[in-house]
């Protein structure tokens, strides 16, 4: 048993009450399998009860309705409306939401989840009221100070008291800082989770026919990151160089709302590469299962594309997921002309890694967080 685990088994909790933290669009899939979970158990007759709460950091009414029908999430229970903003502004946005919120509603455990400001905002207040803190995707680390996520991360994991990891290699990174080897909890992937859960229902996009395109004949690239979006010569460069690499392809580029205010000031109108709208989970994810390849900047993206053994090119130059390029089909290039186009040419030739799927990625690890907090908090029915 783990020694934690058996500290608090000397006491019952009859009704636990769980503040669950979503702010932006990954954490809606990291949730929805987290929320399914505890209504098994509600089913089953345990005492387990949760508000949902949406900070705002990532709005788009559209686009946030379509993640939540898609993937049966409950509508929130409270909306903080932090919107846009500096860091700064949001962090102390969420910070004085979240508190209003706790001090409304007085919660057991506050579980966040990833790597987003919101993530870090809600930790810091939970704490400062007594809340004790769960982190789903605890220990990730990129080394990577520029940005702002690993920051995000390293304050976060300052401050948890339950770590529920995705990795070994997260594992030994908390192990490294010093946490308690009780408090780790190796449990899985979420997003694999909701991936597997939806695989059957990815749905094909009004683009797919529109635009002409065919299966394992396109590429799909996201980018978001400050390192490549927020300077114009940077992104200029790049978007220019996968563009004339990739020649013999159509790109496919649903635009990120932080990239579409750059787009609109530069003439990046480029012959094989078609920007469109954000798409829904669903749709995006058939456009990625039955792409050629896969080029992008998010880490979450990385982990689908290894499930589902698409190749996949990073362009940055760390991770925070390693284990989907030591198991996987991803390669960090950074934005390495050379390295681009060699994976390109040795994907053509279908001389890419076949990959595999890293441990306890099986579409459990939410089953396995809640069974977790049930004997932490020694529930029964």
């Amino acid at each position: 048993m783990n020694k934690l685990i058996g500290k608090y088994l000397n006491h019952t909790l009859k009704n636990m009450k769980i503040s669950i933290v979503a702010g932006a669009r990954p954490n809606f899939m990291k949730i929805a399998p987290i929320i399914d979970a505890i209504k098994i158990k509600q089913n089953q007759g345990l005492d387990i009860s949760f508000r949902l709460i949406h900070t705002g950091q990532h709005y788009d009414k559209n686009l946030s309705d379509t993640f939540f029908q898609e993937l049966g999430i409950p509508l929130p229970n409270i909306n903080l409306e932090v919107k846009s903003g500096s860091q700064a502004e949001q962090t102390a946005a969420i910070m004085i939401g979240f508190e209003k919120e706790l001090s409304k509603f007085p919660s057991d455990l506050v579980l966040v989840v990833g790597d987003v400001t919101s993530t870090m905002a809600c930790s810091i207040v939970a704490k400062k009221e007594g809340v004790k803190v769960a982190h789903v995707e605890a220990g990730i680390r990129s080394g990577d100070l520029l940005m702002p996520e690993e920051i995000n991360r390293i304050v976060t994991d300052s401050l948890t008291d339950f770590y529920f990891t995705t990795s070994t290699y997260a594992n030994e990174n908390l192990l490294k800082l010093g946490v308690e080897e009780s408090k780790i909890f190796f449990v899985g992937n979420v997003m694999i989770d909701t991936l597997l859960k939806n695989i059957s229902k990815f749905n094909e996009p009004p683009i797919f026919n529109a635009l002409g395109l065919n299966s394992q004949k396109y590429i799909v690239l996201t980018l978001h990151r400050p390192s490549n979006v927020d300077e114009e010569k940077v992104f200029a460069d790049l978007m220019r160089n996968i563009s004339r690499i990739a020649k013999d392809f159509k790109i496919i580029f649903p635009v990120h709302p932080r990239t579409k205010k750059l787009l609109e000031g530069l003439d990046l109108n480029l012959p094989n590469v078609h920007y469109i709208e954000p798409l829904g989970y669903l749709q995006f994810n058939f456009l990625v299962k039955n792409s050629f390849l896969v080029m992008t900047d998010s880490g979450g993206i990385t982990e689908e594309t290894t499930v589902m053994g698409i190749p996949c090119l990073t362009l940055r130059n760390s991770t925070e997921r390693p284990e989907t390029c030591d198991f996987g089909t991803n390669m960090l290039i950074g934005s390495d002309v050379v390295l681009m186009e060699e994976a390109i040419t040795k994907i053509v030739a279908g001389k890419w890694k076949k990959g595999s799927v890293p441990e306890l990625w099986d579409g459990n690890a939410a089953t396995r967080i809640v069974e977790v907090l049930i004997k932490l908090y020694n529930i029964k029915p």
